[in-house]
């Protein structure tokens, strides 16, 4: 009860002679300690809302303004041409100020009005350079004299160090394709997978729509565009995540890994302690804007909006559509162990628990005999099965009394950490120990992973780590900035003891995590199980084949002459070709981040480039110079198409928005009707790697990531991807359903480590 009475800052009884009041000092004082740390977060954001404000200008240029006008006004120069004398005149009478005041507060008026709009003046000129995007289209190792003077004005506009969000304001708008290029480049996508026939009627089908519907529907997107910050975002957000009924976990959530041959620490406890505050020492920095923003060129900043809500979110589901519910703070965890849940505070007195107190805690959960309440240990799986019925049972039993408190303990989270009974990684020699880990991360056993918080924390029993991200609030780079941070700040900052557990002397008087109590009857449990059924059934149809390929990296690729992400791509064509003898519509994820609020956009790898080169190498009348120049060609061919989809001119994020414009409008396009029915059977993602430079990869060659993956698009295509880690090692996590008799995860992955090989054979790589 020691514990109850710290809760509350005072009890009090009624006795004969009154009521009886008894203060708590130590729950008194953390309240206020709690509130000052609250005023501090306000004063800081306060601070930072005003230096992003006025980026790339700062206080101290105010100052110099300010004492620059004053210096001349008392030298008898007037550099306002008389509006400082108007501004005195102006002035209120007052016996609080002399003549010389009114002169000096005159001045201060007129150079805090000279400062804002030499700011105003200087974000426009920001925003018009970063409108700029010649340099991405440079050949390799030049660059033309615009792009030099570009370069010059860019470093000098952004001399300051800036803050997360200091550009914001300042990156331009996503800009909307004529309707003419976007139905051509569509049209050049799909014509090496379409015979003459049916390109034929693709063709009719694309020129009545250019010609007759696309004309209205462009309008209104473009008076979107002038509307909003980015036309595609919020509908992109809200039809492709939040509108989804199917179950989350597979089809939408994916996954991220960690260290490929490292474990820092093999004491469960410790590793989830130091992972978890070094977690929120990134939430720290996010809130105050002290991570800089991720720049291309070291000069181009891209947006970082999505970083908003990566912390203290949960998709709450509904009957139509789920909707984000995100706080601005939390001061908790939620944790799940052997069927039970947690509520972990993670502060006390104001200040973030040390990783030796999170040790404590999560230790003392994982030392809790206590059993799973009736219906507790499967009730995550609601959150793994279709939305509706979730919706349902949400609203009917979640509503109110201790079910509604539990829940908000969960949703209203940091985010959420199961402490796994499993122990997974990569074992030298263990087949089958990649795909297994890939599969735990992706679904686990269906009801021990909260698949609609922004991100479950996955802590395994031999220390190995993952997580399972929710797809709709940000794409996985947000996630993997996050991820690189928490891994080199637990390794290289934190560190562990030689035991391996967190540094430091634990507080032993904290209060113990508190469990989550439920009271769910007999409909509640029906409705659990029923969702754990349907995830189980998608859960146990997922093909995973996860593998390093380490007979060279992007240190050799590069010797090509081409980028290590289109010779994978190409690689990626070969194989699915010997995989099935055909071509299909190919999906790679491309970011439109230069823009303001710009996710993501496809790049439509299978070109008629790339399957010239692949037909060459099946034909045994090419020569090898044949075969090198038809790679040349379909490399560079990707790489423009890359860049294209980067600078807003991409094909499918066009296409889905004006195809939004015509379901509000009631009207019906052939065209886009069939544009939006295609299947990607082959879906691909390259994982960012080294976005911090928190440590270097040549000097820790073991400290390489292992990425992550996601399940497949259609139902018999594959997921594919890839992560170039270092010099001299590729990961590939390639997934399918077993149930589609054409596809088979490991085949295709041999097929990808043949044609890797295949193609360097070429360049004697």
């Amino acid at each position: 009860m020691a514990e109850a009475h710290q809760a509350v800052a005072f009890q009090f009884t009624v006795t004969p002679e009154g009521l009886d009041f008894h203060l708590s000092r130590e729950a008194v004082r953390q309240l206020y300690l709690a509130g000052i740390s609250s005023w501090k977060k306000r004063l800081v954001r306060a601070k930072n809302s005003f230096l992003t404000g006025v980026y790339p200008a700062s206080p101290s240029s105010w100052m110099v303004v300010v004492m620059a006008t004053a210096g001349s006004f008392y030298c008898q120069v007037d550099p306002s041409l008389g509006l400082i004398a108007r501004i005195r005149h102006c002035l209120p009478e007052s016996p609080l100020l002399s003549a010389e005041s009114r002169t000096v507060v005159s001045i201060a008026v007129f150079s805090t009005g000279v400062w804002l709009s030499s700011v105003l003046i200087f974000r426009q000129l920001l925003k018009l350079l970063l409108s700029y995007h010649g340099w991405m289209f440079e050949p390799h190792g030049k660059m033309s004299r615009s792009t030099k003077i570009w370069v010059a004005l860019m470093k000098l506009l952004s001399v300051r160090k800036p803050l997360l969000y200091s550009f914001q304001t300042s990156l331009p708008k996503l800009p909307v394709p004529s309707v003419q290029a976007t139905v051509t480049r569509y049209l050049e996508s799909v014509r090496p997978l379409m015979d003459d026939e049916k390109y034929g009627r693709m063709e009719a089908l694309a020129k009545e729509f250019k010609e007759q519907t696309a004309p209205r529907l462009q309008k209104y997107l473009i008076l979107k565009s002038w509307w909003t910050t980015n036309y595609v975002s919020d509908w992109w957000e809200e039809y492709i995540y939040l509108r989804g009924r199917s179950p989350l976990m597979v089809n939408s959530n994916y996954y991220a890994m960690d260290f490929l041959y490292v474990t820092p620490s093999h004491v469960q406890a410790a590793r989830a302690g130091n992972t978890v505050h070094a977690m929120l020492l990134y939430r720290r920095k996010l809130d105050r804007g002290e991570i800089p923003p991720m720049m291309a060129l070291g000069i181009v900043p891209m947006c970082s909006y999505q970083s908003e809500r990566m912390f203290n979110t949960t998709r709450i589901p509904g009957k139509e559509t789920d909707t984000l519910l995100h706080l601005v703070d939390s001061k908790h965890l939620a944790v799940y162990h052997r069927g039970r849940f947690y509520k972990v505070w993670l502060y006390y007195g104001g200040q973030l628990l040390p990783p030796c107190d999170l040790q404590l805690q999560f230790q003392r959960i994982l030392d809790d005999p206590s059993p799973p309440q009736p219906g507790e240990q499967h009730l995550a799986a609601l959150t793994a099965g279709d939305r509706v019925p979730w919706a349902e049972a949400r609203a009917r039993f979640f509503s109110q009394g201790k079910n509604k408190v539990a829940l908000d303990a969960i949703e209203r989270a940091a985010f959420f950490l199961t402490l796994d009974e499993e122990e997974h990684g990569y074992v030298e020699g263990r087949e089958g120990c990649m795909d297994a880990y890939a599969k735990s991360l992706l679904h686990g056993q269906c009801y021990d992973r909260w698949f609609d918080k922004s991100f479950t924390l996955v802590v395994y029993k031999n220390g190995k780590l993952g997580a399972n991200a929710e797809h709709s609030w940000a794409d996985a780079p947000i996630v993997g900035h996050l991820w690189e941070f928490m891994l080199a700040t637990d390794k290289f900052q934190l560190g562990y003891t030689e035991e391996g557990n967190c540094k430091g002397q634990p507080n032993t008087a904290l209060a113990p995590p508190q469990r989550l109590q439920w009271d769910l009857p007999e409909e509640c449990r029906a409705a659990i199980e029923g969702s754990l059924r349907v995830a189980r059934a998608l859960a146990q149809d997922v093909d995973f084949n996860c593998f390093q390929f380490s007979a060279f990296g992007k240190g050799l690729i590069k010797r090509c002459r081409t980028s290590p992400d289109a010779f994978i791509q190409i690689a990626l064509q070969l194989a699915h070709f010997r995989d099935k003898g055909c071509f299909c519509l190919t999906y790679e994820a491309s970011m439109t981040r230069l823009f303001r609020e710009g996710r993501t956009e496809t790049v439509r790898s299978c070109t008629a480039e790339a399957t010239a080169f692949v037909h060459s190498m099946g034909d045994p009348r090419r020569s090898r110079s044949e075969r090198q120049k038809l790679f040349q060609l379909a490399a560079t061919k990707h790489q423009q198409l890359y860049r294209l989809a980067m600078t807003g001119a991409g094909i499918d994020r066009h296409l889905f928005c004006l195809y939004v414009v015509s379901r509000y409008l009631g009207v019906r396009s052939p065209f886009l009707d069939q544009v939006l029915s295609e299947p990607w059977r082959l879906s691909t993602s390259q994982t960012p790697q080294q976005q911090l430079k928190m440590f270097d990869l040549a000097e820790h060659p073991d400290h390489v990531s292992t990425g992550g993956g996601f399940g497949p698009v259609a139902d018999d295509g594959y997921g594919v991807s890839y992560i170039i880690a270092g010099e001299n090692l590729i990961t590939f996590h390639v997934s399918s359903k077993f149930s589609s008799p054409e596809t088979d995860s490991k085949r295709f992955g041999a097929h990808i480590r043949q044609a890797m090989m295949d193609i360097s054979q070429l360049f004697d790589l």
